[in-house]
């Protein structure tokens, strides 16, 4: 009788561990190098095992890893928050920002790092990366191509190294995920020190073209929705030793190449440029958004380029993000934007996320003016503090920029809802919704006959801007 019930406690016990190893699923350990999870050195198990999926919890939550004012399903203006909105992650701050700045070394020692560029260390990178994107609860990220994966010895090599990351990424993907856009980096590596489609050297040049003709494939592979040209050193430093002129054409010639390849392949992402004034470069052609619609302008690219508007850059062109935004939407160009801001007191490219709810507002303006931004949507260009070193910081800054512009989007609909900004503006401007305002805004309005009205009306009487009612009627909305 002993032995039998022995024998049923040994089998319950059995059974037990049986039920316990079914349901609880394959364990997990940290992401760290020095694990022994697993014997065959790539590790499997979850990057941020202590971070949760980031849910919706309304404003009056004060839990940091999770969404006050995003909720991705909620209906505004017609359309659901995630559509509005198409957020994705920047692969190269996110999982390739150390912390360094020009007066200091990096700070940033990610848990999953091995201090190396190596093929089996991108492959690790780009797993941490979509465990991110499924906790955050998003479904676009954006790269370039060096970032992903590392430089060989030669352009095949490279290009190997490329398709060996790209092809896990496509896996990791899965039906849900899709790169926002892509882009080739065409200003680290020193044979880019004069620019790539803008160097004095025809070599540089070929190479470039070869770069961005197989960025322009990988992202096509992996379904992106827009490529991305950014012109860090397209541009110069002196105009005593350049001939503008001619690089400019090159340029052209470039970008008409990279549209050719692009509709050759069958990609039918939208291209887009991304404007900036300076830094690295002196002076960059692709100045604001002005400027590079007027060089699209001039070499008839205006029907195959957007651009893509980053707020930090408008502040360093010395104009507003909203301003920007503003250019690029009149003339039919607005086509994403990369979400981050600068700080006043600090001269360089510091791209912080955006934060500021009055900032978000006047940014969420101009997309509900533009209808949206799609096949666009917001990039994530932005980072972490130098001094922000823990894996949950990546989590809080994203959540962080992610309600500040949602919460921009809902006060947009209020000022839309009450009306009174959008009329000040209208009164402002309503002289011209008259017989002869209406003559001159369809062309017809010569100076003869306005000659004889400006005698017959005499002085004109100027009626007050109203800017400080503007802005406080901007300021009931925030």
């Amino acid at each position: 009788m002993k032995m039998k019930a022995e024998k049923i406690l040994l089998l319950l016990v059995c059974v037990s561990f049986w039920i316990f190893g079914v349901t609880a699923g394959p364990q997990t350990c940290p992401a760290d190098l020095e694990s022994d999870c697993n014997d065959s050195g790539e590790w499997k198990g979850e990057f941020f095992p202590e971070i949760p999926k980031i849910k919706y919890e309304g404003p009056s939550s004060k839990n940091p890893l999770s969404y006050k004012w995003y909720n991705a399903e909620e209906e505004i203006l017609g359309k659901k928050m995630k559509d509005w909105m198409r957020f994705s992650v920047a692969f190269w701050h996110t999982f390739r920002g150390s912390g360094a700045d020009p007066f200091g070394a990096p700070t940033k020692n990610w848990p999953w790092e091995d201090g190396t560029n190596s093929v089996a260390m991108a492959k690790r990178r780009m797993k941490a990366n979509f465990e991110f994107i499924n906790k955050l609860g998003v479904d676009r990220w954006c790269f370039h191509d060096r970032d992903i994966a590392p430089d060989g010895k030669t352009l095949e090599e490279t290009n190997k190294n490329l398709d060996e990351v790209v092809a896990l990424a496509k896996d990791l993907q899965g039906a849900k995920i899709r790169p926002l856009w892509g882009t080739a980096q065409l200003f680290m590596h020193p044979r880019y020190m004069h620019g790539g489609a803008t160097s004095s050297e025809l070599g540089v040049y070929a190479y470039a073209a070869a770069q961005v003709k197989k960025a322009i494939e990988v992202t096509h592979y992996l379904g992106g929705e827009n490529y991305v040209f950014w012109g860090g050193r397209e541009g110069y430093q002196s105009l005593l030793n350049t001939d503008m002129g001619r690089e400019l054409d090159h340029l052209a010639r470039f970008l008409e190449a990279a549209v050719a390849y692009k509709k050759k392949i069958g990609f039918n992402g939208t291209l887009l440029i991304e404007p900036k004034p300076q830094e690295p470069t002196k002076h960059q052609y692709d100045w604001d958004a002005a400027t590079t619609a007027n060089f699209l302008r001039k070499y008839g690219l205006l029907g195959e380029f957007k651009l893509n508007i980053e707020c930090n850059h408008a502040t360093l062109s010395g104009h507003s993000c909203h301003h920007e935004l503003e250019t690029a939407r009149l003339n039919g160009l607005l086509g994403n934007i990369d979400a981050n801001t600068g700080d006043p007191q600090i001269g360089w490219d510091t791209d912080e996320f955006l934060t500021d709810i009055a900032e978000a507002t006047r940014v969420m303006l101009t997309v509900v003016k533009n209808g949206g931004l799609a096949p666009g949507g917001f990039n994530f260009d932005a980072k972490l503090r130098r001094e922000s070193t823990d894996v949950e910081d990546l989590f809080v800054a994203h959540i962080s920029g992610m309600d500040t512009l949602a919460r921009g989007l809902h006060n947009v609909a209020k000022l839309i809802e009450d009306g009174s900004l959008a009329e000040l503006v209208r009164k402002r401007y309503e002289s011209f919704d008259t017989e002869v305002g209406a003559q001159i805004e369809a062309g017809k309005g010569d100076f003869e006959y306005l000659e004889k009205k400006a005698m017959e009306w005499g002085e004109p009487k100027v009626p007050s801007a109203k800017q400080e009612l503007a802005e406080r009627l901007f300021q009931f909305a925030l």
